[in-house]
């Protein structure tokens, strides 16, 4: 049931019931806002976090999945997509894109899909959090299914 879950995890939860992702939201006791917090709360490798990070790419914004134990190389990482550049998003920006907080954008649930780069390393783990719309929900996936769901493009970000 969600009727338990803040409104814009709602919209993350009906959007992974449409694309077929049995995970539940979480609602998390204390704001897992950074990849390591949300570790330490589930007591899973920091690698095993889906960051969901917005960047601003060509006049459009760019999601960015990249595993907790990550950073992202946006230099590298625009080479590799053919963009002039990426850069982080304002805190507005971010708003406007997915509907979401900073520490909280989950892959899913935004007003239009976006553009989304997939961490190829995400793929080392046999299950993968990510942020469920707010920083205090999180839910379980596959690999398969965060590329499914984000219909990203798989590459490496660092």
């Amino acid at each position: 049931m969600t009727a338990h879950l803040p409104s814009r995890s709602r919209l993350v939860h009906d959007a992974l019931r449409s694309a077929g992702i049995p995970g539940e939201i979480v609602v998390l006791p204390d704001a897992a806002s950074t990849a390591a917090l949300a570790a330490a709360a589930l007591g899973v490798e920091v690698g095993a976090i889906a960051n969901s990070l917005v960047f601003w790419s060509d006049g459009e914004p760019l999601l960015v999945m990249t595993s907790g134990a990550h950073r992202v190389d946006a230099a590298a990482l625009a080479t590799r997509l053919g963009r002039s550049r990426i850069a982080r998003a304002t805190v507005d920006q971010v708003r406007a894109a997915t509907g979401q907080a900073i520490g909280g954008v989950a892959p899913t649930g935004h007003p239009a899909p976006l553009t989304t780069v997939v961490d190829e390393t995400l793929a080392a783990h046999p299950e993968i959090w990510a942020a469920g719309g707010t920083p205090h929900t999180v839910f379980p996936l596959t690999f398969d299914e965060l590329v499914r769901l984000t219909g990203g493009a798989v590459l490496p970000v660092d």
